[in-house]
């Protein structure tokens, strides 16, 4: 066994994988930047740049969804309860939705929002309507959220089921996940043609294919609950020792194969089917080699303070590129030089309003929670006769000898950590 595959102690931290959560919110920044006129239609057809980040979005999104499912498992605690762990999760997305939601208001998105497209976009319900001007709308990357909310509601039941499967057999289920993500296309594939994508859409690389079948693949909550599901399977392969020992570099290399290969497929496998295996692979190597304590380059205090303010990143990004298109009107770009300048510039200002919306609203409000939650556990001590630091959730222990690290903790923002939600 590698030292890599030997199941991590109870103090595990991952903060390599808190570092690869900003990569992958750049990656859907590049992509969304791809779309503009400026960077997608020069001389009216599709350049490099754009044919090279056409899976981008998508990509990203599937990584954010399989990181979701395994830090959570990762971080799961015994004593915690399910109530407790809804509450952490509302309070972490919801206040930096509703902002955002009203700043691309504000911003660009007041004149083509309509309340059936903004009631559901606000409540978190768009992912469920297959029309795409309803689950792209106001503020398209919120679209995710939707279906987080549902892994949310899911994940007590979900980690109880994995914690049932013997340690010999996860790599079955985990094979069996991964396998219906891969065949999901070939299914729904088989469904009639339904209404294509409109002219809003005209510089996406889903323009003009069928929007029932990219909505079901792609959006449907349900069926991106496998790529959630696969996360969890993969942390509970890592923490019960049984990880195969395939280090960083092999699997970062094979993710990279993955996505360009992507690029060649037809458009409902290059959504999350060719990479969704390599993915859940190299999350899982990460968070081995950062048990093992041997942590990637990712790892430093400057990459994990871009992962944590990659949430609030992922959300305001596409106000910004839309407001520079829709608002001041930058559709053409001079020269390389200019383009350049203008994607660093709106990359940059970006950065700027996440840290803003993370240390003005995320941390706040995760704060104010946690404060509440202590107080409400020290009002419960007296009752049970128990000191009130003994009602403190405890990290919870792997009965097959791994323990779970402090991945998920809501309640000590002050620690970095690799939260899954985007």
């Amino acid at each position: 066994m590698s030292v890599d595959s030997a199941p991590p102690g109870r103090s595990s931290r991952l903060p390599s994988l808190t570092g690869m959560r900003f990569f992958a919110a750049f990656l859907v920044f590049l992509f969304h930047l791809s779309l503009l006129d400026a960077y997608s239609t020069p001389g009216g057809e599709h350049g490099p740049f754009a044919a090279a980040l056409k899976n981008g979005g998508w990509a990203g999104v599937t990584f954010f969804f399989i990181l979701s499912g395994f830090v959570l498992a990762w971080s799961a605690r015994d004593q915690d309860t399910t109530r407790a762990f809804w509450g952490r999760r509302l309070v972490k997305v919801y206040p930096n939705h509703v902002v955002t939601f009203f700043f691309a208001l504000a911003m660009y998105a007041s004149a083509s929002a309509t309340w059936g497209s903004g009631v559901p976009n606000f409540l978190l319900l768009q992912a469920w309507i297959p029309r795409d001007d309803v689950f792209f709308s106001v503020n398209n990357p919120s679209w995710s959220l939707s279906c987080e909310l549902l892994f949310y509601l899911l994940f007590p039941y979900l980690h109880r089921a994995v914690r049932r499967i013997p340690a010999g057999r996860l790599w079955w289920w985990a094979g069996g996940t991964g396998a219906a993500i891969v065949l999901l296309p070939a299914v729904i594939g088989f469904l009639p043609v339904g209404e294509t994508f409109g002219p809003n859409h005209a510089n996406s690389p889903l323009h003009g294919y069928s929007v029932t079948q990219v909505w079901l693949v792609y959006i449907f909550p349900p069926l991106r609950v496998l790529d959630f599901l696969l996360g969890i399977l993969m942390a509970r392969i890592v923490l019960s020792g049984r990880w195969i020992g395939l280090g960083v570099p092999p699997a970062l290399a094979l993710a990279v194969v993955a996505y360009a290969v992507s690029l060649r497929v037809p458009v409902l496998y290059s959504l999350n089917a060719v990479v969704v295996v390599p993915f859940a692979l190299l999350i899982a190597a990460a968070a081995a080699r950062d048990a093992a304590g041997r942590p990637t380059k990712v790892a430093g205090r400057t990459w994990v303070w871009l992962g944590e303010v990659s949430f609030a990143f992922y959300l305001i990004h596409q106000v910004m590129l839309s407001f520079v298109q829709e608002r001041l009107g930058f559709r053409d770009a001079g020269s390389p030089v200019e383009a350049v300048g203008v994607a660093v510039l709106v990359a940059a200002v970006s950065l700027l309003l996440a840290w803003l919306l993370y240390v003005g609203v995320e941390r706040p409000a995760v704060r104010a929670w946690a404060r509440r939650a202590r107080a409400r556990r020290a009002a419960a001590a007296p009752a049970t006769g128990a000191p009130a630091s003994s009602v403190v959730p405890a990290v919870p222990h792997d009965g097959e000898g791994g323990g779970a690290g402090d991945g998920d903790r809501s309640d000590r923002p002050d620690r970095p950590v690799p939260l899954g939600s985007a």
